[in-house]
């Protein structure tokens, strides 16, 4: 059993954590391989994010020194929070996508992994965010490619105009 100060120094952690961040993504790591887990804390701190284990009650102490409406005892299973400096959309990207690798091809296991993803909470806007949502974030391309996407549709009809044009042009 943890002493009071090896508590309290979980939370400073978790705290110092909390300060340079936007949102946050829970997550479940039972039944998570070790070198998996490794390589989900790569891929949040390549996106700027840090990945903590922490108790529940612990984690509910800081929300409530911090003034954060949140209670992860809510979750039945134990509680991995991901740290991110950005958006809850950039936030999501590399859990998602860590847990569709982490279940592979078969469609069963997939789901199942999907069901590790707990919920979140966007720090900028002050709410709590259901799994659902999450998923949902965690699926929409980056800002720079929906951005790409968005301009191609806009320049598609010119395009298509400008072909016509040309091709009336060498008809004549």
């Amino acid at each position: 059993m943890k002493t009071k100060v090896q508590k309290r120094e979980e939370i400073d952690k978790a705290e110092k954590m909390l300060q340079g961040s936007n949102a946050m993504v829970f997550v479940n790591f039972n039944k998570v391989s070790a070198e998996d887990v490794r390589k989900l804390r790569r891929q949040v701190s390549a996106s700027g994010g840090s990945t903590v284990v922490i108790k529940k009650r612990l984690l509910n102490v800081l929300f409530k020194e911090k003034g954060i409406d949140m209670d992860v005892r809510q979750y039945d299973s134990s509680v991995g929070a991901i740290f991110s400096p950005n958006s809850m959309e950039e936030a999501s990207s590399p859990v998602y996508k860590f847990f569709t690798e982490l279940g592979g091809t078969d469609k069963e296991a997939k789901a199942e992994a999907m069901k590790k993803i707990l919920g979140g909470y966007d720090l900028s806007s002050k709410l709590a965010v259901d799994a659902k949502t999450v998923i949902y974030y965690g699926q929409l391309p980056p800002r720079e490619v929906a951005l790409t996407m968005v301009l191609g549709m806009l320049v598609a009809p010119l395009r298509g105009f400008m072909h016509v044009v040309n091709e009336k042009s060498k008809q004549a």
